[in-house]
């Protein structure tokens, strides 16, 4: 049963209630617990109550720091259903990275996974506003307790244009920034992406993704609720417990990064009838090799449609077609409830098939970064479109590629290399798990190319060997002049490559 657009959280959750409110939402699978969504709505009013009995007011930001799980799940909604603001803190987060979130947003509490607690607390020591902390272990059976609550207090709802989510980016350079999302986006791209994959009752994800990610929050814990499908929730991703989660649990989809995809390949596959349900797997937040895009549908007997997004557009805002004989390996796919097209350094749109800058407008598009006016100024045109930072370029059919991002472009000898070139010529090799490509100083070029380099497990390839591949492959001009051997590339929680991280020396 299909409910009305709806422009707020609450009314997702109050009207999947209203239409089915005994069949399942979100199951865990390490306790077997589940939820459906007439226990959801009653459980965020729960939490709605529980969060002001903390001394939490509707618009007040609140912070959680906990891993997946379906209290985690919970919090979350309920307090955006409230009229909170949530703030999803990245559990990959170095301490000082934490601790500009928890300092920088404002939250007047914090819910906090047991094994977190202390960490938490010290970090907010120096704070000097008060900040209430509530203990909230992820997979428990019920709610903490604070003296009385009346959940029948039922609050106002919630603005459309009221901010349900303040989610920091991580980025690779600088202080993590706060990205304010509307109720209204939220709801936007969740029926968005509902409606891009055909998304029905009958559906179920595999959410192995962390709610802390913009990937989870909007595609594997809203989309099922503006759909009225559901999820499974694990604690983590397991590439060994993976195969068995979905097929074990009717899972109709799967949502994963290319790290993810990755470590897949490296295990066994199960029996075809298993996945037989699985209709397709969704792939998002960086691009996919078409290397790897080409062998997980080869060994998996699974489509894969590749999107992309950003914190800033409630995730995707980019998407394959659900056919697959429409799709296009290498692309990010058409726009996706919103428009795109690509523009040159004075933001004027280029012609088709020129490079430019990717840049996006609808209702997914964030209303800016908290406390950063000059950030928010900056991530927008004159004329109102918001700067992705990716180059790449559109085709005849509406398809948009990404071949990098604007400020890890290498340009050697006057030339703009792609990163993304070098690394599908060295994940062509059968030796090469994963590869990642940037630009180094050099005095004679400006700029010559480094490539880091992770084997598969068992391979034996010289840098010779490697060299020589490339030389084939690219050319002697595009072939890494530096070629680095690493045990793994270092990435954002999304699973994006941070390549200016590459520049660091190990150790």
């Amino acid at each position: 049963m299909n409910v009305p657009p709806s422009t707020t959280v609450r009314e997702l959750i109050e009207q999947q209630a209203l239409a089915r409110p005994q069949a399942m939402f979100a199951l865990a699978t390490e306790t077997n617990q589940a939820i459906s969504f007439g226990q959801l709505a009653r459980s965020c009013r729960h939490v709605a109550a529980l969060l002001r009995a903390h001394g939490a007011r509707p618009g007040d930001t609140v912070s959680l720091v906990m891993p997946n799980g379906l209290l985690t799940l919970q919090l979350l909604l309920g307090a955006m259903h409230g009229g909170f603001t949530v703030n999803p803190v990245n559990l990959l987060s170095q301490p000082e990275q934490m601790r500009h979130v928890l300092v920088h947003s404002d939250c007047s509490l914090v819910c906090v996974a047991p094994e977190w607690e202390q960490r938490v607390r010290e970090l907010l020591a120096p704070v000097e506003r008060p900040v209430a902390v509530m203990v909230c272990p992820p997979n428990a059976g019920a709610f903490p307790t604070a003296g009385r609550i009346h959940d029948e207090d039922d609050l106002p709802p919630p603005a459309p244009d009221a901010i349900a989510l303040l989610m920091y980016t991580s980025g690779t350079t600088g202080v993590p920034k706060g990205v304010m999302l509307t109720q209204a986006n939220l709801t936007a791209n969740a029926q968005a992406i509902g409606a891009e994959h055909a998304l029905d009752h009958q559906d179920r994800v595999l959410a192995v993704l962390p709610l802390y990610h913009i990937n989870a929050f909007v595609v594997t814990m809203l989309a099922p609720l503006a759909t009225g499908s559901s999820l499974v929730l694990p604690p983590k991703f397991s590439a060994g417990r993976f195969w068995a989660q979905a097929c074990t649990t009717g899972c109709t989809w799967i949502n994963v990064v290319p790290t993810m995809i990755s470590y897949l390949l490296e295990g066994a596959a199960p029996e075809r009838e298993q996945t037989l349900r699985i209709r397709f797997c969704r792939s998002a937040s960086a691009a996919l090799p078409p290397e790897h895009h080409r062998a997980f549908e080869d060994k998996f007997g699974i489509g894969i449609i590749e999107t992309m997004g950003l914190t800033e557009t409630a995730a995707p805002s980019f998407s394959n077609p659900l056919d697959a004989a429409r799709r296009k390996h290498g692309a990010v796919g058409r726009a996706s409830g919103c428009e795109a097209r690509v523009v040159d350094a004075s933001f004027s749109p280029v012609p088709i098939g020129a490079t430019g800058e990717l840049v996006i407008r609808g209702p997914n598009v964030m209303r800016g970064y908290y406390k950063n006016p000059e950030a928010t100024r900056a991530s927008f045109t004159p004329d109102g479109w918001l700067r992705t930072g990716d180059l790449g370029h559109v085709d005849a059919d509406g398809f948009f590629f990404v071949t990098g991002r604007i400020k890890e472009l290498i340009i050697k000898g006057g030339e703009n290399i792609a990163p993304r070139e070098i690394d599908e010529a060295l994940l062509a090799h059968p030796s090469v798990l994963e590869a990642a490509a940037v630009g180094i100083p050099d005095k004679h070029y400006g700029q010559e190319i480094m490539a880091c380099v992770v084997l598969r497990e068992g391979s034996l390839c010289s840098e010779d060997e490697l060299r020589a591949f490339c030389i084939e492959h690219l050319g002697p001009f595009k072939t890494p002049k530096v070629l680095r051997f690493v045990g793994e590339l270092p990435r954002g929680p999304s699973g994006k490559v941070q390549r200016l991280k590459l520049l660091t020396p190990p150790g």
